[in-house]
């Protein structure tokens, strides 16, 4: 299975994306979504997962979870958007990874890519990053993969462009 991980688009979807997640099974994203819009076009193209985040409002919310424990190919995920960074996960998360033991936790919110195996946790961390134009990040970014089998593999870091050239001068 092709996974498609995005975070923090803020009501901004580059066409960019819909393009490198063209061969993805599903899209996960893992908030700050910020309209209802991005996420109707997301989950018009493929199969979404998708927790809301703190700039996202009711008519988000409504329509996802804060956060998101699901298995897939033999790996079980926990996604949520507000998390920490390993091993200092937020007093929520380190009970949820208490009490799931997930393999991989996914989260957003900090706009910085990071990709790290969490040994204390035993888990992969992973952050895409932020794909919109709003934030301090200075490459817009995304991640994808494949999970088969207990495995995951082709881990792949793309980088949309700059957030700086989005911006009105």
């Amino acid at each position: 299975m092709k996974i498609g991980v995005i975070s923090d688009t803020h009501s901004y979807l580059d066409d960019k994306v819909l393009t490198y997640f063209r061969e993805v099974d599903e899209i996960w994203h893992a908030g700050d979504v910020g309209t209802l819009d991005v996420l109707e076009k997301l989950e018009a193209f493929k199969t979404t997962r998708t927790v809301y985040g703190n700039i996202d409002g009711q008519d988000i919310r409504i329509r996802t979870q804060r956060g998101l424990i699901f298995e897939t190919e033999g790996k079980r995920f926990l996604m949520t958007h507000i998390a920490g960074t390993p091993p200092r996960y937020n007093p929520e998360i380190r009970k949820m990874i208490a009490q799931y033991h997930p393999d991989v936790l996914i989260c957003g919110h900090s706009h910085i890519l990071r990709v790290e195996f969490d040994k204390k946790n035993s888990l992969l961390f992973l952050n895409p990053g932020a794909a919109g134009k709003h934030g301090f990040h200075k490459v817009r970014t995304l991640l994808r993969f494949e999970v088969e089998k207990g495995k995951i593999f082709n881990m792949e870091v793309v980088e949309l462009g700059p957030r700086a050239s989005l911006l009105p001068e």
